[in-house]
């Protein structure tokens, strides 16, 4: 759907506040859904992160959100941690967990916001999703930072396989000491995300059948009236209305409906750096070959081309993305009125 953005952002982004990572497109899980553990080579080195800080100051960056691939995997990511850190950056981590436990007390003290990928309530359901058997090591890791002070949240992608253990995995994110707990749907129409392979087998157990909707519209129900404080707290990041958008997205794959409309300007204040040095406006959007810096690739005519078709609902990834970012423009333009 089409968005207003604030004045002055059509002919380039001169902010960037908040920034993805990916250091690595390695994984040491399997994930049906993900192919870079098949295939991912590239990892950002110490050198272009370091050559990088000018510019993330220039632009005004706050926030860095550390991914891949799995982050821990790259044998530099403390330095490159401290080194974004020592900027006087937020970083966040988003990971699989596998290796949180053997290094809980330099992520903690590295990382202002954790997030760990959670997609089963127990080993098996986890395993067979995430592909490895490392439940036991996932919820040893956050207990750990739990203890640390540092609890993570846990971020669970809903399919066939999983969506009758929602009231399971808050209980979970409870006993584990999380901070909290947050739902999406698995994102199964998108080709260039996620590393995959076009011909790499998905199956078909990913997404929900006409008859576990009946089972999951009466799920969401009795989550919203017996986990009524875990969504008043905000320990459920979504509230009840935004998990129904995922009952909405699996009926639409089925085609008995519309997809939920998406409000989204996530490109106008954000951007995502690859492994390999490629640049995209958002997870879920290839972006165009880099053109230089960061500061040039954002504002290359072939990427305002593509931010200006996300801006105005043409974008086809955007009508069936299963997460947006929004922000509001006023306040957006507020924010970045010092470099306008």
């Amino acid at each position: 759907m089409a968005t207003s953005e604030p004045k002055g952002l059509a002919t380039g982004l001169q902010q960037l506040p908040l920034v993805t990572l990916y250091l690595t497109e390695r994984c040491n899980s399997r994930c049906v859904s993900c192919d870079y553990w098949r295939h991912g080579r590239a990892q950002l080195s110490l050198e272009s992160v370091q050559a990088l800080l000018p510019e993330l100051k220039q632009l005004g960056t706050q926030a860095v959100l550390v991914s891949g691939g799995e982050p821990l995997l790259h044998p530099q990511w403390a330095e490159i941690a401290a080194l974004l850190k020592a900027q006087g950056l937020q970083l966040w981590l988003l990971t699989a967990g596998l290796a949180l436990a053997k290094h809980a007390e330099q992520v903690c003290a590295l990382f202002d916001t954790l997030t760990v990928s959670m997609d089963g309530a127990d080993a098996a359901t986890y395993t067979t999703i995430r592909g490895v058997d490392a439940f036991d090591a996932v919820c040893a890791g956050l207990r750990a930072a739990a203890r640390l002070g540092k609890p993570a949240t846990l971020r669970c992608t809903v399919q066939g396989r999983n969506f009758r253990q929602l009231p399971r995995l808050v209980a979970l994110a409870h006993e584990l000491g999380a901070a909290g707990i947050s739902f999406l749907a698995a994102d199964l129409n998108n080709a260039e995300a996620f590393g995959r392979i076009a011909d790499a087998a998905r199956p078909e157990s990913l997404a929900l059948g006409i008859d576990d909707l009946a089972a999951f519209e009466q799920l969401l129900a009795e989550m919203e009236r017996t986990l009524a404080p875990d969504f008043q707290s905000g320990f459920i990041a979504e509230s009840p209305a935004k998990l129904r958008r995922i009952h909405a997205h699996y009926r639409a794959l089925l085609g008995l409906g519309d997809f939920p409309p998406v409000r989204c300007n996530a490109p106008e204040f954000s951007a995502v750096l690859e492994a390999g040095g490629g640049v995209r406006p958002c997870f879920f959007i290839p972006g165009p070959p880099p053109a230089g810096t960061l500061t040039q690739s954002i504002n290359s005519p072939a990427m305002r081309q593509l931010r200006e078709s996300i801006r105005c609902g043409e974008q086809p990834e955007c009508r069936r993305c299963v997460c947006s970012m929004w922000r509001e423009p006023a306040a957006l333009q507020r924010q970045l009125e010092p470099a306008l």
